[in-house]
């Protein structure tokens, strides 16, 4: 994939000729305009899938915490005398 990338870079579009520089330009402006329309596609349903695993990993070390503090607190008796 990446070959057929660099050979569309590096032909010029009427295959005449040496490759200029604004040609070069313009081909990577047409891929990272793709690539971006990609991601902001992407955005919504991956921050709700960080959000969710965030929730569920603060939910398991509050209860493993909670569970290694009830095994190590010693129970402590008091008398009135």
């Amino acid at each position: 994939m990446t070959i057929r990338l660099v050979r569309q870079l590096l032909l010029a579009p009427d295959d005449s000729g040496p490759v200029k520089l604004s040609d070069v330009e313009k081909k990577l402006r047409e891929l990272g305009s793709s690539a971006g329309s990609l991601a902001s596609d992407a955005a919504p349903p991956t921050i709700g899938a960080v959000v969710v695993a965030g929730v569920i990993a603060v939910a398991a070390v509050y209860l493993l915490g909670r569970r290694r503090g009830r095994r190590r607190a010693s129970v402590l008796e008091i008398r009135r005398i």
